[in-house]
């Protein structure tokens, strides 16, 4: 098997993990695959629709990792400490 390949799974399951469990690098990474297949454009166009609705999720995700670090960050220089406020979270959900 590939190890670059994207997604996982047996024929005939959605072999894509949810886009809700992907880390930021994750989700970057599938997004710019996505983009390659899609600028060859050799899929039929409902195929190539199912792929711009996923890479739409994932930029969405990277977004949302995107504005948890921002905040965190805003957080940290709030406080005027090097160490993330109680309050900051570690996560990026």
């Amino acid at each position: 098997m590939n190890s670059d390949a994207v997604g996982t799974g047996q024929p005939n399951q959605n072999a894509f993990p949810p886009v809700s469990d992907l880390s930021y690098e994750a989700a970057r990474d599938e997004l710019v695959e996505i983009v390659k297949i899609l600028e060859h454009g050799q899929m039929p166009l409902d195929e190539s629709l199912r792929f711009w609705e996923r890479g739409e999720a994932l930029a969405k995700r990277c977004e949302e990792h995107l504005d948890g670090a921002r905040g965190r960050v805003e957080a940290i220089l709030r406080s005027g400490s090097d160490t993330p406020p109680e309050d900051a979270g570690t996560d990026t959900e």
